[in-house]
């Protein structure tokens, strides 16, 4: 398990107004990245690689909207 005592949590820039349906991600730490959902801060967090997060932004960003 990972600690994530000092995570510096932001918010989706895709998150809009929609009530705060949407992720957070902090990547202050060396090496990973954590992804929350937003509406439950003290709930689980899914902890990836920092290389893995960078493959999965860039297939995300290429996809056509």
């Amino acid at each position: 398990m990972t600690d994530l005592t000092g995570a510096m949590w932001r918010k989706s820039t895709r998150s809009g107004g929609n009530g705060g349906n949407c992720v957070e991600v902090a990547d202050n730490f060396p090496g990973i990245v954590a992804v929350r959902d937003s509406k439950d801060d003290g709930g689980p967090a899914l902890v990836f690689a920092s290389g893995a997060w960078q493959h999965f932004v860039i297939a995300v960003k290429s996809q056509p909207r």
